[in-house]
């Protein structure tokens, strides 16, 4: 007695545990509801009540554990008794005999151990917790407390790992294999020892029957039903390259120890539909590189292009629908899209035409993709195209479309790169820039996430809003700690960023990312290659919805002439061509203040009638700056005389008396008589315009 008295006064207070918490694993779910992720640290626990918990395990549970548990007050004798006799003829320590509410006392208070001394704290605090608590609170308690195995702890985590179900679903059959596991969970292993766990459950339905508890039918039907388990996950947390962008915003948030143990609710922005179509367009393709291939008359073994990654988001809230951040998690846990820099090539130009086009330059202006030698601090620089040659007069709205390198540069020289960087800034780019004059062809390193976030706002029309996967926290009682909003924030002008839209558009139409074009939808983009083909991008979108792809090497090795326009724009064509019928059709507004121009590139002016047309295009143009003269190259006179002066036949006079050049052919005409000479005027101020311009008819233009 004096030992009873000595160990009572030092147990703990029971009432506690009405205020106990216990360490529940924390949940993330996907924006259909689906988990994610289970996250915990050694146990793996999801807290129920009673009323989720199926009828089945609650019986299973007593009738194997505790037969006499609503009948007892917290111990009963006659089960300590027999215990108490086989281990006093066995000489053992305490086996059994323990009701579940003495083995609750042990988990919530004690140490595990075998001794009297805590057998008998077990029963003290037993009868305090029938006591304070109801039957159905006290196995509550137990039911989420218990060890199943597999660091699972409670019913509703081991219902969900074994049977992938939660723990008011559980058949049975079910039923009786977790409660059989209680007496040893690594040992019944249903992973590892199903021949023994089958036998354990069958000995929990036998018990069933024999309390009358189940029916002989069910019994004999149970019995005969096999076990079909969850398959086991091989990763840690499902599309894990997402999910562990989110750990990491959340241990931020938030710091590891709540993450793991207060059982929190995450509801983040991932479509699952659209992860899976992302996750099979990136393997594909991988595979696809890594077949042989035809390059320019040569086979290729492979394309050495290892890995890629997929990036979607919805522009108008910055909703992340898709993150695919490698080929495989497993074989390389390296996230490209968060955690990698890369040159970004040609997919930079957008933000240099922006600039441009926000400081007066229009889609129509004419800039000269010729040989060009610039003398910079590192010495002379003589930008090139990829395609080696050089096209001549061309708008803005055709060099990107075409993607050239030259005028690109020439723009960039135009408005200063120190201005290209502030737009950058203002789009969200926060890595280094350097003002140079490369700067404009992708030669800086820029992430992807940050790369699309700035495309984002070209297809929000200037209107940024950032990227986010999270969009509520709950605590595991469902109140809300954290809701995202929408902050969107106007950083550009809708006019200038809908006239680059425009000339994106073009990109996709008739120019470098034609690969990529889904016919019936508005859609604008942009490629990128960087040298020796180490990098190909593709970042393209609709009004609703934005994709960027990027594939190269980790170790930064070329691939086989693999362009943006080539796989890149494949991937993004079959995933987008996926993913827009879900969507309804939306379309870019026409860019406001602005007026169409018919231009002679050429004469960098209005085309005139004597403008060959191969030399005119129908461009846009800012109303303040628009063209107001006419084309020099090919005036009345400019245009007529490298026309006629062409022709070796054709002699020419000019007629100071009458102000008049007089062209004449004795070329025969199949409707005018041989000895009829073809004749072409040109008045007397063509002569003043050739002056002006300092041409030597005799010679020519």
């Amino acid at each position: 007695m004096i030992i009873v008295i000595q160990v009572a006064t030092q147990l703990p207070d029971v009432d506690v545990l009405g205020t106990i918490v216990p360490n529940e694993t924390t949940k993330v779910f996907a924006a259909d509801g689906s988990i994610l992720a289970e996250l915990h640290q050694e146990e793996n626990r999801v807290v129920v009540p009673i009323s989720q918990i199926s009828d089945f395990v609650k019986a299973a549970v007593i009738a194997t554990e505790d037969r006499n548990f609503y009948r007892h007050n917290g111990l009963d004798f006659g089960g300590l008794f027999r215990s108490v006799f086989v281990d006093v003829i066995r000489g053992e320590g305490m086996q059994g005999g323990s009701t579940i509410t003495m083995q609750l006392a042990r988990n919530i208070f004690l140490n595990k151990k075998k001794k009297i001394i805590r057998k008998i704290a077990e029963m003290i605090l037993a009868m305090q917790l029938e006591r304070k608590f109801t039957k159905e609170e006290i196995l509550e308690f137990y039911l989420n407390q218990v060890y199943w195995g597999h660091n699972a702890y409670g019913i509703e985590s081991a219902a969900n790992m074994y049977f992938g179900k939660p723990a008011a679903d559980l058949s049975l059959p079910e039923a009786a294999t977790l409660i059989g596991l209680l007496r040893g969970p690594e040992l019944y292993s249903p992973f590892y020892q199903p021949q023994r766990e089958r036998w354990r459950r069958d000995i929990v339905l036998r018990r069933l029957l024999v309390l009358t508890l189940i029916t002989e039918e069910e019994y004999y039907q149970a019995v005969e039903t096999p076990i079909f388990l969850a398959p086991r996950r091989t990763l840690r947390y499902k599309h894990p390259y997402f999910t562990s962008y989110v750990v990491k915003q959340l241990e931020t948030m938030y710091g590891k120890d709540v993450i793991y143990n207060d059982g929190l609710r995450i509801y983040t922005t991932l479509d699952i539909d659209l992860q899976k179509k992302a996750e099979d367009t990136v393997e594909y393709y991988m595979m696809e590189a890594n077949r042989p291939h035809w390059i320019k008359g040569h086979e290729v073994s492979s394309l050495n292009a290892t890995q890629a990654a997929l990036l979607c988001v919805d522009p108008k809230t910055g909703y992340i629908k898709a993150w695919v951040g490698g080929r495989d998690f497993l074989e390389r846990e390296f996230d490209h899209i968060a955690q990698a820099k890369r040159q970004v090539g040609s997919s930079f130009k957008p933000y240099t035409y922006l600039t441009a086009l926000s400081m007066g330059l229009s889609p129509g202006t004419v800039i000269d993709d010729s040989p060009v030698t610039y003398n910079t601090v590192q010495g002379p620089y003589s930008p090139r195209n990829y395609t080696k040659d050089f096209k001549g007069p061309v708008t803005l709205k055709r060099a990107l479309e075409l993607s050239l390198n030259v005028a690109a540069v020439k723009v960039s020289d135009i408005i200063n790169p120190s201005n290209i960087i502030v737009t950058c800034r203002k789009l969200g780019v926060q890595s280094y820039l350097a003002p140079v004059l490369s700067l404009t062809l992708g030669a800086s390193d820029i992430s992807i996430l940050e790369h699309t976030a700035a495309f984002c706002t070209f297809a929000s029309g200037g209107v940024r809003v950032d990227p986010v996967s999270i969009l509520r926290i709950e605590d595991r009682n469902g109140n809300v700690l954290y809701r995202h909003q929408i902050v969107p924030r106007r950083v550009f002008d809708a006019r200038h960023v809908y006239a680059l839209v425009y000339m994106m558009r073009g990109v996709l139409q008739r120019g470098s990312g034609q690969g990529a074009n889904i016919p019936g939808y508005d859609l604008a983009g942009k490629t990128g290659t960087t040298n020796d083909f180490r990098d190909a991008w593709f970042l393209g979108f609709a009004p609703n919805l934005l994709t960027a792809v990027w594939v190269g090497n980790d170790d930064n090795s070329p691939m086989q002439e693999v362009t943006g326009g080539w796989i890149p724009a494949q991937m993004w064509h079959m995933f987008m061509s996926y993913a827009l019928p879900k969507l309804p059709k939306e379309y870019f507004p026409y860019p406001r203040g602005m007026v169409k121009q018919r231009i002679c590139v050429a004469g960098k002016g209005l085309a005139t009638p004597m403008c060959p047309e191969s030399d005119v295009v129908e461009e846009l143009m800012w109303e303040n700056g628009i063209y107001t003269e006419q084309c020099q190259a090919h005036s009345i006179l400019g245009g007529l005389v490298p026309a006629l002066t062409a022709r070796s036949d054709w002699e020419r006079t000019f007629f100071p008396d009458t102000g008049r050049i007089i062209f004449l052919s004795d070329v025969e005409d199949e409707e005018k008589p041989t000895n009829n000479p073809q004749s072409a005027i040109i008045p007397a101020a063509g002569h003043k315009q050739l002056d002006d311009a300092k041409i030597d008819v005799n010679k020519g233009l």
